[in-house]
């Protein structure tokens, strides 16, 4: 069953269609926190043990900048349930935002022919655009991933186009490093670049090739 937003202060409603069993989905459009956590606990006290709570601004139209997306994870933490979004902007971008903020559940208003004159036509889609805003949610679920820093397993294979410290004129033992024969250039064989002002003016122990990877085992030891 679905609470529209007009309907969250009916309390009477709620325990009955809670008292049913089945699953509620319940719009939170111009509700305060009070008025929603009267609505979760209507709907628990009879029983509902499936409840989705979807953000909402009962504007028709609604602005696209009053949409306040950011409610969603704050409000999946607080009321401990799923959240969705009831939208009435134009357009697909705030489901596919909402999606990357943790909505699970999107409702969109649908017709067949924006230019019909009905009364929701102007932010209704039409089908073609309900296609696409359903494969740009999914791909948004897929990119939001997980909360992780550092290379993916697909990126491994890269770490080896990355820049590391060369030797770009052939040295002799004792040579002293400067900044004209050596370079910070690709791939990563040699030394990481954060060595490079390390190796200015020390000397080598051995002779290079030119192009070679630069070693630290290359200094001469005092």
């Amino acid at each position: 069953y679905k609470i529209a937003s007009f309907e969250i202060n009916h309390i009477p409603l709620i325990k009955k269609v809670a008292a049913t069993g089945k699953p509620i989905i319940i719009s939170t459009g111009m509700a305060t926190e009070k008025e929603i956590n009267e609505a979760i606990n209507a709907a628990k006290s009879e029983g509902a043990k499936k409840i989705i709570l979807l953000k909402c601004t009962s504007e028709y139209p609604a602005s696209i900048d009053d949409s306040n997306l950011l409610s969603i994870p704050f409000m999946k933490k607080k009321f401990n349930c799923q959240i969705g979004l009831s939208d009435h902007t134009e357009g697909i971008a705030a489901p596919i935002a909402a999606v990357t903020l943790g909505a699970s559940v999107i409702e969109k208003h649908i017709t067949l022919n924006k230019n019909d004159g009905a009364v929701d036509s102007k932010f209704s889609l039409e089908v073609k655009d309900l296609k696409s805003m359903v494969e740009e949610c999914i791909n948004a679920w897929r990119a939001s991933g997980k909360k992780k820093i550092g290379p993916s397993q697909s990126e491994r294979k890269s770490l080896h186009f990355r820049r590391s410290i060369y030797v770009i004129k052939n040295l002799v033992k004792g040579d002293i490093i400067n900044k004209n024969n050596i370079k910070v250039v690709r791939p990563s064989n040699g030394i990481h670049p954060k060595y490079f002002n390390y190796l200015l003016g020390k000397k080598v122990n051995t002779k290079i090739k030119q192009n070679s990877p630069f070693k630290l085992s290359y200094l001469k030891k005092k």
